[in-house]
């Protein structure tokens, strides 16, 4: 997906999920992207980290930021890291699944 075509789902998706004018969500939709971006960032450092609790709920909370943006792509993601983690999967390569949502999110953040 293109930045342009993640940018339109979201405002798509804010302006009908909470009855939002088209100025509204472009006016939040940079607090909203800066959000992500710092729960990303915090994601990553979990992986690195390799403890699996944190990472779990680095999933979790990011997975519902995707949810609040409409990007259910992204939020399924981090679900199957959140549930993997949560049921004690090793042999999951989590260094991959957040490489993918980086890759996802950095399409939207830096080509916006």
């Amino acid at each position: 997906m293109t930045s342009q075509q993640y940018v339109n789902q979201i405002k798509s998706y804010l302006s009908k999920q909470f009855s939002l004018g088209e100025e509204q969500v472009s006016a939040m939709l940079p607090s909203f992207i800066s959000t992500l971006s710092g729960h990303m960032i915090n994601l990553e450092k979990a992986c690195a980290g390799g403890n699996l609790e944190v990472l779990g709920k680095c999933g979790h909370t990011i997975k519902g930021a995707f949810l609040n943006l409409g990007l259910t792509d992204c939020a399924e993601i981090a679900m199957q890291i959140e549930r993997k983690v949560k049921e004690g999967d090793l042999s999951t390569d989590y260094a991959r699944l957040v490489a993918n949502l980086r890759q996802k999110i950095d399409v939207i953040i830096h080509d916006r």
